[in-house]
């Protein structure tokens, strides 16, 4: 009885070690299943999209701002881009639905890898938990780019490289290939938040970050996302749509239908931060359209 007793007491021991250890198996949290966006007060940038020349609260240097004031939303009717997915740093932002699943390794039961999918597009993640490095610099860069994670607590620190330039919001403002992001993925109950932090050398001069709510719904699916490219618009060979520097006629729009002083739909890290509302109270108010045009000579 007492040999039997005490095999009891070194299994029971061995169970709590493998529970308590750090990096175990069960140092984790369950986070597989199908995820529905929630939109609340972000809906107008996620669905319609965000309104050409709207670049406040980023942190943006002037060469995004030179690069958004140049795109032309007919861009996306290039065969070309009709089907490219978002990069991994806005895929979230979309309106499809997330599946994730856990893979784990059978031997151990140790989680290996995180597979995401967001239903438009089909936009698919690998990410990496076995502890392998992320690649040279100048490996394969992609749309999800190459992440690792590791859990702190309860919350899935997420690191992603090797991105290729993509977009930060949807009305042309630039993301380059040398960023690079940090997610924290946090569950509470049915709710997940993953808040994103974007560092950008070439067009950032502060690290951006927003975070993005999920609700984990049994009854959501991820169907097949076919895309299939088709002549959209007659142009010339080679045609690419732009606006030339200082040639876009609608980046004051959004100030003027809003009535905010259009150096502070500019954008910028000073935009960030709540004593800029102090600063707006010295700036103009917008001008109307017309006084605009002709204040411009156009």
């Amino acid at each position: 009885m007492a040999i039997r007793h005490v095999h009891r007491i070194v299994g029971f021991a061995a169970v709590w070690v493998m529970v308590a250890l750090p990096g175990s198996a069960f140092a984790q949290i369950d986070m597989n299943g199908v995820w529905a966006p929630i939109f609340h007060e972000d809906q107008p940038e996620r669905v319609p999209g965000p309104e050409v020349g709207d670049y406040a609260g980023l942190p943006i240097n002037d060469a995004a701002r030179a690069r958004a004031d140049a795109w032309d939303a007919s861009l996306l009717t290039l065969p070309e881009h009709q089907c490219k997915p978002h990069p991994s740093t806005y895929g979230f932002r979309g309106v499809g639905n997330l599946r994730l699943r856990f893979d784990f390794d059978d031997a151990t039961q140790r989680l290996v890898k995180i597979n995401t999918q967001i239903q438009w597009m089909e936009q698919k993640r690998e990410i990496w938990m076995d502890g392998r490095p992320h690649p040279p610099a100048d490996a394969l860069h992609t749309w999800a780019g190459f992440s690792t994670a590791r859990w702190v607590g309860d919350i899935l620190e997420v690191t992603v490289t090797h991105l290729k330039e993509g977009y930060l919001r949807r009305n042309g403002l630039p993301r380059s290939d040398k960023a690079t992001v940090k997610e924290y993925w946090m569950r509470n109950g049915d709710y997940l938040t993953v808040a994103a932090i974007v560092h950008d050398p070439v067009y950032l001069t502060e690290p951006f970050i927003r975070t993005t709510d999920y609700e984990l719904n049994v009854h959501q699916q991820v169907p097949p996302y076919p895309c299939n490219v088709v002549q959209e618009v007659d142009r010339e060979k080679g045609a690419v749509p732009h606006l030339l520097p200082g040639a876009n006629p609608f980046t004051t729009e959004f100030a003027t239908r809003h009535g905010i002083p259009l150096e502070a739909t500019r954008g910028g890290a000073a935009t960030m931060y709540p004593d800029f509302r102090l600063k707006m109270k010295n700036m103009p108010a917008p001008l109307p359209p017309a006084q605009q045009q002709r204040a411009e000579g156009r």
